[in-house]
């Protein structure tokens, strides 16, 4: 059994009961479609201080999920851990699409990193965010290990390409 299963496996055997069960399963949706991080960046968009950090969070995003979504799914082609693991039950439901890489963990994490830009008082509360709804991706039973830290990966080095090219535009 490789290291994404193991993960896996202890997290459904140990992290779950009514509480966290509802948890991550709200926590989850604030990811869906990267929305939380959508609205962070038109909030960001409204400031005059911060409106360039809100077109880089939004060039990020899509960047992310067009990179992740439209390239590295397809050639990856990695089917959900629920699809080929029988036994546990689903709490949300049943994404479509392939596993790797993670969207909720690429958007939230090139959003977080964006944020820090922006103001350094922002890092804890993005950050946290952003591992929360990654973390619920796993526990949920939707991605592996593997799935969500190569979404952040991604994240972080297309916030940074979008930083880098603002710059220099």
């Amino acid at each position: 059994m490789n290291l994404d299963f193991l993960i896996l496996n202890f997290i459904q055997s140990h992290f779950h009961n009514g509480f966290t069960d509802f948890f991550f399963s709200a926590v989850t949706v604030l990811g869906n479609a990267g929305f939380i991080w959508v609205v962070a960046g038109i909030c960001l968009i409204c400031s005059k201080k911060y409106r360039p950090y809100g077109v880089m969070l939004l060039a990020a995003l899509m960047l992310t999920h067009t990179v992740g979504e439209g390239i590295l799914k397809p050639i990856f082609a990695r089917p959900r851990p629920f699809s080929v693991t029988f036994g546990y039950r689903l709490l949300i439901a049943a994404p479509h699409g392939y596993s790797f890489p993670s969207g909720h963990a690429g958007s939230s994490f090139a959003a977080a990193f964006i944020l820090r830009r922006a103001n350094r008082k922002f890092t804890a509360p993005s950050f946290s965010l952003a591992l929360l709804i990654a973390f619920s991706r796993v526990f949920l039973f939707v991605h592996y290990p593997s799935d969500v830290f190569a979404g952040a990966i991604l994240g972080v080095l297309c916030a940074y390409l979008i930083c880098y090219l603002y710059k220099r535009a």
